[in-house]
């Protein structure tokens, strides 16, 4: 077998194989949206696809998962188009991975190498690549197939009672799991960050509304247009991998702060979701979830699913998971899409364009609406000169009404969160104590 290329170059030829479980439940459009989102990650990894082709499986061959005239047929396409990769949209193990590069003689790789490969194209920050590291390294870990053993170390011990040293694949083995602690550990440190930084912002009770969703729904479009930021939008798969955080200016002059996060696909490899961990805790400790969805595809509401699941393999179940709200996107290519308000925005479904702006006015109205839903209204009595917090109440409130006395004394009627109203009683307890005691 030729040694295989770890990264495809754009003269690479590829042909992709569609395994179809025969009896499987799943409609003729399902499989061809599968088959369609397996054709684009395909192009999203440089290749050049010259055949593709559809095989029907009644039962799992363990060694190579298709048949044998299966196995046949495609090395004979290999062959006739001199093609260097073969896809298989399908998870193999490190065997049938093996065989059948061996049979067809070229590069296999599986739907969880393909998006790995994507994935590792993608990234830019530091971060991302530290991920998208660990995660291949997981994958590749159990596919360390080859036994080296011309390559092995000395004999260890002494005359003839010594075993065999260490063989290459001990060797490779051992150095991926160093590299994999070193990964965690920085990863860790990256978590430690994240960490601080949201507790930051609970301190200075800014909520954190994080956009979820399939890949190529509008995620990264639908941030650009909400915050005015330039994050890298394209209509390609997983265009946006790392995480970015903007400030959001609501109609009533509140903050919040928007998370676009990587988008999610099927069967999401679950080294992946493992390995971005520190990114999707930016999903999981958020306070509201925007799950946007590309109102124009046919296949919306399987792709909603699929983000349900994932979102339940992250932990966000039940009472653990912050309110959800429906974001139809891509409004204006379906004709008659409207929204749907409810006093609970987890009830609630709103139609947007983030290319043409349609909805982005009512979005905003209702996320200002949420964030005011938890507030207090109090009336504050200030003492003469305490522009301070009369500041305080305008920059993270909303002042309803303030009366002025004769005695430069100010009463405010002001909504403020909980956690705002604490920290002005402890600013007031403050200064009480310091004047008795001055």
């Amino acid at each position: 077998m030729r040694e295989a290329k770890s990264t495809a170059s754009p003269l690479d030829r590829a042909i992709s194989v569609h395994p179809e479980i025969v009896g499987d439940r799943q409609s003729t459009y399902a499989w061809q949206a599968r088959a369609e989102e397996f054709k684009r990650l395909v192009e999203s990894c440089a290749c050049e696809r010259v055949a593709s082709v559809r095989l029907p499986l009644r039962q799992l061959v363990p060694g190579t998962l298709f048949g044998r005239g299966q196995v046949e047929h495609v090395r004979d396409l290999v062959q006739a188009h001199e093609a260097q990769v073969v896809f298989v949209d399908h998870a193999l193990s490190p065997v049938q991975q093996r065989n059948l590069e061996n049979a067809w003689q070229a590069k296999v790789v599986d739907r969880t190498g393909l998006i790995l490969e994507i994935f590792a194209a993608r990234a830019r920050t530091r971060e991302g690549v530290l991920q998208v590291e660990l995660a291949s390294l997981n994958y590749q870990l159990g596919r360390l197939v080859r036994s080296w053993t011309h390559l092995e170390r000395q004999r260890g011990g002494y005359g003839f009672l010594g075993g065999p040293g260490e063989r290459q694949i001990e060797l490779d083995r051992r150095m991926i799991r160093e590299r994999i602690r070193n990964l965690e550990h920085a990863l860790e440190k990256v978590r430690r960050m994240r960490s601080t930084q949201r507790a930051g912002r609970r301190r200075k009770a800014i909520p954190t509304v994080a956009l979820v969703g399939y890949t190529n729904a509008g995620k990264s479009t639908l941030f650009n247009r909400l915050t005015a930021a330039s994050v890298y939008s394209a209509d390609q798969l997983f265009a946006t991998l790392d995480p970015t955080l903007r400030k959001l200016r609501l109609p009533s002059g509140r903050s919040l702060m928007l998370a676009d996060t990587v988008g999610f696909v099927q069967e999401l490899p679950h080294e992946l979701v493992e390995a971005f961990r520190a990114t999707l805790e930016e999903v999981t400790e958020a306070d509201l979830i925007l799950h946007v969805q590309d109102a124009s595809d046919p296949m919306r509401r399987q792709q909603a699913e699929v983000v349900r699941k994932t979102l339940a393999q992250l932990g966000l179940v039940g009472d653990a998971a912050p309110p959800i709200l429906e974001v139809l996107n891509k409004a204006d290519l379906v004709p008659g899409m409207h929204s749907r308000i409810s006093p609970q925005i987890a009830e609630s479904r709103i139609a947007v364009s983030a290319l043409t702006g349609q909805g982005i006015a009512q979005l905003l109205d209702l996320l200002d609406g949420w964030a005011s839903s938890t507030m207090q209204e109090r009336c504050l009595k200030l003492a003469p000169g305490d522009g301070r917090t009369l500041a305080f109440c305008h920059r993270y409130g909303q002042v309803l009404d303030v009366h002025m006395d004769a005695s430069g004394s100010a009463t405010v009627r002001v909504r403020l969160q909980p956690e705002d109203w604490g920290r002005i009683e402890l600013h007031q307890g403050f200064h009480r104590l310091r004047k008795k005691f001055r």
